[in-house]
């Protein structure tokens, strides 16, 4: 699980809620008049369906799963895969049969890939070219689903912008029919705050929720594509049998200094 999604997520909602809790004891009001439900039809409906005239169907009907991995994409650390690839590349300079007998050992399906390329006798090309496509692919998908949490994030304001002149136009209309004085501007005031309640709506989903979500999104995919090239490029350094001291400092180059993890002395033989 992502706890720094999860946590932004408890806080921001913590602080907004507080908030309204907190301006809600000072004015005497009740905090449920913030929970209306045709503001909330008018904003989620109406982004979900612009949506789906901007997306294939089948992008929106995933929207929940796409918000869930947003959950449970933990940043991985890139120092511990170096040492992986380290090892396996000790163990591919013994001979194809003694990389294969080591799979079993490897979890991460894109080194697994590759390492199963090294056994079958593919060229550093092939692999490459490989290897390469499958990044690229990857990424145009999920940047596809990134690019749908943005434009929910965009649309989410306008329809809350909709809703206020939905409600404000029935305020108007109503002032007409009023007797006028005092009770006029209690409607007044009564109507404006159910109109502003749907701009409220369509800004707290587009700023706390859609928009956030599409940004960690693309990190993740960076995150990703960066952990697949450098898998990539270890992959193609064992099999051309270079020496574990190389294939460390060739792959280091893809992570931060700081995690950059060194031959223990004696090692790489």
């Amino acid at each position: 699980m992502d706890f720094a999604t999860i946590l932004g997520f408890v806080v921001g909602v913590g602080l907004v809620g507080g908030a309204i809790f907190m301006q809600a004891g000072d004015t005497q009001t009740n905090p449920v008049v913030f929970v209306e439900l045709m503001s909330f039809m008018i904003v989620i409906g109406g982004t979900l369906a612009a949506t789906a005239i901007a997306f294939p169907l089948k992008e929106v009907l995933r929207i929940m799963t796409i918000m869930g991995a947003v959950f449970k994409g933990g940043r991985e650390e890139l120092g511990p895969l170096v040492d992986e690839i380290v090892d396996m590349g000790t163990v591919a300079r013994k001979g194809p049969k003694d990389l294969e007998d080591a799979l079993d050992n490897v979890r991460n399906y894109f080194l697994k890939d590759g390492l199963q390329m090294v056994v079958d006798g593919y060229s550093v090309e092939e692999i490459r070219d490989i290897l390469g496509t499958r990044v690229e692919y990857r990424e145009e998908r999920e940047t596809t689903e990134a690019n749908l949490l943005k434009a929910m994030g965009k649309f989410s304001p306008a329809f809350g912008i909709i809703g206020t002149l939905i409600g404000l136009v029935f305020m108007l209309k109503g002032m007409g029919a009023e007797g006028g004085g005092a009770d006029m501007a209690g409607a007044i005031g009564s109507g404006m705050a159910t109109a502003l309640i749907t701009t409220f709506y369509g800004a707290l989903f587009a700023n706390l929720i859609f928009l956030p979500m599409a940004e960690k999104l693309l990190s993740q995919i960076i995150t990703k594509s960066t952990q697949q090239n450098m898998i990539t490029e270890g992959v193609c350094l064992l099999q051309m049998k270079k020496h574990p001291l190389i294939v460390r400092e060739k792959i280091n180059s893809f992570i931060p200094p700081r995690e950059w993890k060194r031959a223990e002395p004696g090692a790489g033989a």
